[in-house]
């Protein structure tokens, strides 16, 4: 083979390998999807139902919209294994620009900005034992801290970038290590949310029931939806890394479909244990339930197993996060509409490694500033209505390519991609009434990238 100007090492004859077996792929789903949000989100749940029955239909019918939504990603995943996910399905079924906005938004704002996040969260957790984490550690003299004032750089934050580095090199050297790990990992956080729910139901004294001074409406429910749906978050992981994952049409399909009825059943019984032991109005007061139950329970102590838990689940994510998104700069680079240097995968380890350093990297500056989350709100807009775009494409594919393979067939077809597409209409259409600025903010940072396509697209023809 003809080695082309400017090619490394790394780029010749070297390619991903199908290293993660079904337990892994199945641990990058379940793992990705429970972080933080269990521990969190119940308060604001009640605080928009104001009643636990309402609080378990949000639940439900949250988890249920994520099901729709996995198992369409599962017939694509089955047909298209490819690194990359979204962007491949997106790419086969509207065209390459429609890849490379997924992959623009995911690689700048969405999943850098959700690895910033759990980052931070992990921190936040550790400083239970560790207030000094807290502390300042040096002020930049510029305005780029909040409403212009000088930059404030916490003992956590460098944490949390030296956090973020160590996992960007644990993935390097290979993604069935990583693989390892994300399984190790998540079977550890599954023991201890079971342990935490044993500890509820088992042992805990239902206090005397308030109720929440809180009436019933379509923006109270769509909002507490919302709130589930970020909690459901991170089904979609495992088809990113489609091109590593053994016997893909068996394995893909039954980690997204498996692996996201797990988290519906571990969520349910969670808040089953929290509203057992803990009235509607201190949930809706607390703003880490999981902590007041237990502490209940077990007095100081339970607080601190609760931050262990927490910590020991946002690594399980941000690691997931990590393996599996850097895959989609990765698949869009080496399509030509990236930087050419992420498409580089490592000769001796077969990983994506200048996407994993460029991805992490890059999710340490977002860290560092203290903007990720603003950043983050601004996309959940804009990637939903690729979510919904992805999953409307198996019925695009259907027509478009009738002869694709299909090792698996979406089970209720057509009705349940197009319940997904419902589901997600309504909430954008929610979305764009309560934070129009927001929304069409996010738009506009997808929109940004047009001009580096067309770009790349150039550049691409003239090589």
């Amino acid at each position: 083979m003809k080695k082309l100007a400017g090619e490394t090492a790394t780029e010749i004859g070297a390619e991903l390998k199908r290293d993660l077996g079904p337990w892994a792929a199945a641990s990058i789903v379940v793992g990705t999807m429970i972080g933080s949000g269990i521990f969190l989100v119940p308060a604001t749940m009640i605080q928009r139902v104001g009643s636990v029955r309402m609080v378990f239909l949000v639940w439900i019918v949250g988890g249920l919209l994520s099901l729709a939504g996995a198992l369409s990603y599962a017939e694509l995943s089955a047909a298209l294994p490819e690194a990359g996910g979204e962007y491949v399905y997106l790419r086969e079924a509207y065209g390459p620009v429609w890849g490379f906005l997924y992959s623009w938004t995911q690689m700048w704002v969405a999943k850098s900005g959700s690895i910033a996040t759990l980052a931070t969260g992990f921190f936040l957790y550790f400083a239970d034992f560790f207030h000094e984490l807290d502390g300042i550690l040096y002020t930049l003299p510029l305005p780029l801290g909040p409403r212009g004032a000088p930059l404030e750089i916490s003992y956590g934050q460098i944490g949390a970038i030296v956090l973020v580095l160590a996992l960007a090199w644990l993935n390097y050297y290979g993604v069935k290590f990583g693989g390892r790990v994300q399984t190790a990992v998540t079977v550890v956080k599954v023991a201890l949310i079971a342990a935490i729910i044993v500890a509820g139901l088992g042992f805990g004294h239902p206090e005397p029931h308030q109720k929440v001074a809180t009436s019933v409406n379509l923006a109270g429910f769509v909002a507490a939806l919302v709130a589930a749906l970020w909690a459901y978050d991170g089904w979609n992981n495992a088809s990113m890394v489609g091109s590593e994952v053994r016997n893909p049409q068996r394995n893909l399909p039954r980690a997204l479909i498996g692996g996201t009825v797990a988290v519906i059943g571990i969520y349910l019984l969670a808040n089953a244990a929290y509203f057992y032991v803990l009235s509607p109005s201190h949930v809706a007061r607390a703003p880490r339930v999981a902590a007041e139950m237990l502490t209940r329970i077990l007095g100081p102590g339970g607080g601190h197993a609760v931050s262990i838990a927490a910590m020991i689940s946002i690594f399980a994510a941000l690691n997931g996060s990590i393996l599996s998104g850097a895959r989609v700069p990765y698949a869009a680079a080496r399509d030509g509409y990236f930087f050419r240097a992420l498409g580089r995968v490592n000769a001796q380890h077969h990983t994506p490694a200048a996407a994993i350093l460029g991805l992490c990297l890059w999710s340490c500056l977002l860290l560092l500033s203290g903007k990720y989350d603003d950043l983050f709100n601004l996309v959940i807009f804009a990637s939903w209505i690729l979510y919904a775009m992805t999953a409307a494409a198996v019925l695009v594919l259907r027509l478009k390519k009738p002869g694709l393979p299909r090792p698996y067939r979406a089970l209720g077809y057509p009705v349940v991609p197009l319940v997904f597409v419902a589901g997600a209409a309504i909430l954008l259409a929610s979305t764009l009434v309560d934070r129009r600025r927001e929304s069409l903010m996010g738009i506009g940072i997808m929109a940004a990238g047009l001009p580096f396509y067309f770009y790349w697209k150039s550049s691409r023809k003239s090589r």
